[in-house]
């Protein structure tokens, strides 16, 4: 199901059979180098089941990333929700496949979640969890209109995160 365009992309819930395509994004080493590990198909599976959990409990989780004019699979974007400092958070994501970097997809993608999660969810408040270290993913945030709010420890690893906020208006 489609849940939002933009000029280039169609941004639509995950089926089971997108696995072929996400592997190559959430299992790639330099894509996840700001991830504990590159995942693993099974990892991959485990976590297209969790987005298709979090559309029936929450209405909403990351969704895919086709572009409209061939089709391709380019990567993930949405609002998930996450526990930052034991507060209940709606973080918005992103994942770009590597051959698709440095287009202004990702940025593209998350401006439409941004303000699909305002307009059509209901949202009063999004945040996005980056790595310091994470210059595009930083870049990103900020092209939306996040700021930083603070940092945080956060993941399995305990590692600093920036808590880059934005607020609808």
């Amino acid at each position: 199901m489609t849940i939002l365009k933009t000029k280039r992309l169609a941004l639509r819930e995950f089926r089971r059979d997108d696995l072929e395509f996400l592997v190559p994004v959430l299992g790639d080493p330099y894509s996840m180098r700001f991830y504990p590990h590159p995942l693993s198909p099974a990892e991959c599976e485990t976590w297209i089941e969790r987005q298709l959990h979090r559309y029936e409990s929450e209405g909403f989780g990351l969704w895919a990333i086709d572009m409209q004019d061939t089709g391709a699979f380019v990567g993930d974007c949405g609002p998930t929700v996450q526990m930052v400092d034991g507060i209940r958070e709606i973080e918005l994501g992103w994942h770009v496949h590597p051959a698709y970097q440095n287009r202004g997809i990702a940025t593209e993608a998350a401006l439409a979640c941004r303000d699909y999660a305002f307009s059509e969810l209901g949202l009063k408040r999004l945040i996005a969890l980056v790595r310091p270290e994470n210059v595009p993913s930083c870049r990103v945030a900020e092209k939306i209109d996040m700021h930083i709010e603070k940092e945080t420890h956060h993941g399995s690893k305990g590692w600093v995160h920036r808590v880059y906020v934005t607020a609808r208006s």
